[in-house]
Parts: structure tokens; C-alpha cells; sequence
């Protein structure tokens, strides 16, 4: 008599979610249960203690260094992005046609 669910008990729990909350709110609610069970996965992983072997590897890094070198590689970092950014602008600057109008306001 009880021989597990068969297809039809699936197709008629299928109807009645979509009846009771409409088949619009299905996806939102489905993103948000994933997103909730991927913040629980990462939660669970960081109770055990366990890391990614990058973060690892990156805690051994600073860990080495002295904190003059830190500074000084955090330092470098943010050269490394202002440069970055100073290229785009550039880029940016020299792929607009120049407007005589507007540099004289």
C-alpha cells in the first residue's frame, strides 16, 4: 500500500504549491531558499574550521611578512589600482571625440 510516491503525487504537490502561491512569486522564492541554503553551507564550513586552500595560503603570506612589508605590499596594491584607473580614464578621454563647446564652459 505504501509504495513511496508515484508520479502523480508528485504532479498533484506540484498544483497545489503553484495554486496556494502562484507562479509568480515560485522563482523569487526559489533564489531566495538557494541563497539561503549557500549562506548556510558556507556557515556550517567556516563552524568546522574549514578554509579554502587560497585563504590559506594568503593568511601563511602575511603571516611571514614583517608589518613594514605589509604596508608596503598594500601600499604597492594601491599604486597598482590608481594606475589601473588613471589608464581607463585615458582610454576614456581618448576615445570621445573632443567638443570645443564643452571645454570652453
Amino acid at each position: 500500500m505504501l509504495n513511496g510516491l508515484q508520479p502523480w503525487h508528485l504532479i498533484i504537490l506540484v498544483l497545489v504549491v503553484v495554486l496556494l502561491f502562484g507562479a509568480k512569486r515560485l522563482p523569487d522564492a526559489a533564489r531566495s531558499i538557494g541563497k539561503s541554503m549557500k549562506i548556510f553551507k558556507a556557515e556550517t564550513k567556516d563552524m568546522r574550521g574549514e578554509e579554502k586552500p587560497a585563504e590559506k595560503a594568503e593568511d601563511a603570506e602575511t603571516k611571514a611578512l614583517p608589518a613594514s612589508q605589509q604596508q608596503a605590499k598594500n601600499a604597492d596594491q594601491q599604486v597598482a589600482d590608481l594606475q589601473r584607473q588613471l589608464d581607463e580614464l585615458k582610454k576614456q578621454q581618448s576615445t570621445t571625440p573632443a567638443d570645443p563647446q564643452k571645454n570652453a564652459s
